[in-house]
């Protein structure tokens, strides 16, 4: 791992709030994720399975955990399963997890190794009374390659037909949407290394810089601040930023183009998200400021929105609205489109500028999981990502910060990276000296 250790006290505390959401008698299994194939022998840096990494803290492949709260033995009520290192793994891959260091990650101190993991599922699941078995139930997820947790609950069920089964997703849902102060401070730390990265970019840009030559300089600060991009970045200039999710990165910047810059870092697997829009040559012209400056007053009131007890579904409608009447103010809509009734909301005329959604809860995923029908409660992080797309005009605004909700009101964990258009024109100068 390339972060700092992370205290085992946030994994404990993580396990023991799973425990009082499970059913007496309840017996969970949570998967490493497969390590993922590229082509003939080749394969990608393997991706930790999110909700194994919430609970124990550990990256490893071919990991288990088993958690049995009400074993008769209190020793098996949690136990990690790692794969057993050898000289051979060893001298091909490098170093894996020791039982000691293990204990020292995860605060759990019966690690066996994988090679024992039958043997002990066999016994407690005959005392068991419920099996909790994990899948991806992201709403938005299209899951085409089979997982290994899929594989997992076949093999499990063919083994315990009779046994009640449960969706471990719903209790993670659950726990994973509100965060810990120590999970708020590791974000934060990705929001940091994202402000280093950001204020470099803007000293770098200018006229014939090609968009990689943009995504090598954020990957330079990242990656010596021990993070990592959290997504493929999107380094968008002119027209290519009117495609949501344009990750070629490959064009050329020219004089007079806005270049939108949806980049951001994660750290010790915990993500953070931001979008700015800078002048290319380092000055907005007249139209890119008044298209600049209403994304930005709508960014400011949904963010004010972010209150408990509102539903995620309300306030993309508000912002949808302060949206369409800024379009009007621009001359995109006219005032009458602010009437107009239709049964489809996807056939808005605000759609047309703003296709998307106002944000989405951000942590160990960058769409992190919960329940989004369902009230903002204290302790969600939430993205807020308003936009105009106008692609006539060759050009498209959007911003985007990463917000804590709490009891007292939002608090914006992006408010020290630069986003006003003064403040943007003026930390591009400082890489090229005064213009006149």
């Amino acid at each position: 791992m390339r972060h700092a250790p992370i205290d085992a006290r946030l994994f404990v505390e993580n396990r023991a709030r799973l425990r009082q959401l499970m059913l007496p008698g309840g017996l969970a299994l949570v998967n490493a994720n497969d390590i993922p194939p590229t082509n003939a022998d080749g394969s990608l840096r393997i991706v930790p399975n999110s909700d194994l990494f919430y609970l124990t803290g550990v990256e490893q492949e071919e990991s288990i955990l088993l958690l049995f709260p009400d074993a008769d033995d209190e020793r098996l009520r949690e136990i990690l399963f790692l794969r057993e290192t050898s000289d051979l793994i060893a001298v091909w891959e490098g170093h894996k997890l020791t039982i000691d260091e293990a204990r020292a990650t995860t605060g759990i101190q019966n690690i066996q190794w994988l090679s024992e993991f039958p043997k002990y599922l066999h016994r407690l699941a005959c005392e068991a009374e419920h099996l909790y078995l994990n899948a991806n139930e992201h709403k938005r997820a299209d899951v085409v390659v089979e997982t290994r947790d899929a594989r997992f609950v076949r093999s499990i069920q063919k083994k315990f037909p009779l046994h009640p089964y449960h969706r471990l997703a719903r209790l993670m849902h659950r726990l994973r949407i509100t965060k810990s102060d120590a999970e708020v401070a590791l974000v934060r730390e990705a929001c940091a290394i994202t402000k280093a990265g950001f204020d470099r970019v803007c000293r770098f840009v200018k006229p014939g810089v090609n968009e990689c030559d943009v995504e090598a300089e954020f990957a330079h600060e990242f990656i010596r601040r021990r993070g990592a991009f959290a997504y493929n970045p999107i380094i968008a200039s002119g027209g290519n930023a009117c495609v949501l999710h344009y990750v070629d990165n490959s064009r050329p910047c020219q004089d007079g183009d806005l270049l939108l810059l949806d980049v951001a870092a994660s750290y010790g697997n915990y993500n953070s998200d931001l979008t700015r829009t800078i002048p290319v040559n380092g000055r907005f012209t007249k139209r890119q400021r008044e298209v600049y400056a209403a994304v930005l007053r709508v960014l400011r009131a949904s963010i004010a929105g972010l209150v408990p007890g509102k539903k995620p579904k309300q306030w993309q409608e508000e912002a949808e609205e302060l949206v369409a009447r800024e379009c009007v103010g621009l001359g995109l809509l006219k005032p009458r489109d602010l009437k107009a009734k239709v049964d489809d909301p996807a056939r808005r005329p605000v759609k047309r500028y703003f296709m998307h959604g106002n944000g989405h809860p951000i942590g160990l995923d960058v769409h992190d999981v919960g329940f989004t029908t369902e009230p903002f409660a204290p302790g969600w992080v939430m993205t807020v990502e308003p936009a105009i797309y106008i692609p006539e005009e060759g050009m498209a605004v959007r911003l985007e910060n990463d917000v804590l909700i709490t009891a007292d009101g939002p608090v914006d964990l992006m408010a020290d990276i630069a986003i006003e258009a003064d403040d943007i024109e003026a930390l591009m100068s400082r890489g090229r000296g005064k213009r006149s």
